[in-house]
C-alpha cells in the first residue's frame, strides 16, 4: 500500500483561528463535497507562509460560507488570512494509481473557487508513468503556476 493524494483544496484564505474549541478545521461543504473531502476525514494542511504542517479532521460549517477555520490547537499554526493547501490522501494499491483522478480546486482571496483541476496518471508502453494536470480535460504545465488571485 502506498499513500496517494485523493483530494486538495489550494490556496484557501484562512478566515478565523479559534483556540477555544475541541480541535479539528472547519470548512465550507461545497468545497469539501467537489473536491471529495468527508466530514471526519483526516486531511493534512500546510501554511504557505509559515510552512506549519498540522493533521486533523475535517468538520462541516456553514454551507456557503467559505470558511477555512483552524480550531483547537490547530489555531496556533495560521494568521487569520494566511493561505493554507488542505490535502486528503488514502493508502491504496500501487497499481491504484492509473485510477485515481484527485480533484484540485484553487483559491481567490474571497475563498471562491478559481480553478478547478484533476491529476491524471498514465502508463506508456515502455512501463513508465506520466503525470499530467487536467483543467477542462487539458494539460496544464507542470508544475502548474498558482495564478495571483
Amino acid at each position: 500500500m502506498k499513500k496517494f493524494v485523493t483530494a486538495k483544496l489550494h490556496g484557501l484564505h484562512v478566515t478565523e483561528a479559534d483556540l477555544d474549541y475541541h480541535g479539528s478545521i472547519t470548512l465550507d461543504p461545497d468545497h469539501c463535497e467537489e473536491a471529495g473531502i468527508l466530514p471526519l476525514e483526516f486531511v493534512e494542511i500546510w501554511n504557505k507562509a509559515s510552512g506549519a504542517r498540522i493533521s486533523t479532521y475535517v468538520i462541516y460549517g456553514e454551507r456557503g460560507s467559505r470558511c477555512c477555520i483552524l480550531n483547537g490547537a490547530a489555531a496556533r499554526t495560521c494568521q487569520v488570512g494566511d493561505q493554507v493547501i488542505i490535502c486528503a490522501s488514502d493508502y491504496l494499491a500501487a497499481s491504484a494509481v492509473e485510477t485515481i483522478a484527485p480533484k484540485v480546486l484553487t483559491f481567490t482571496r474571497d475563498n471562491d473557487v478559481a480553478d478547478r483541476l484533476s491529476y491524471d496518471v498514465t502508463r506508456r508502453e515502455d512501463g513508465g508513468l506520466d503525470f499530467a494536470i487536467l483543467q477542462d480535460g487539458e494539460k496544464q504545465p507542470v508544475p502548474l503556476k498558482v495564478r495571483e488571485a
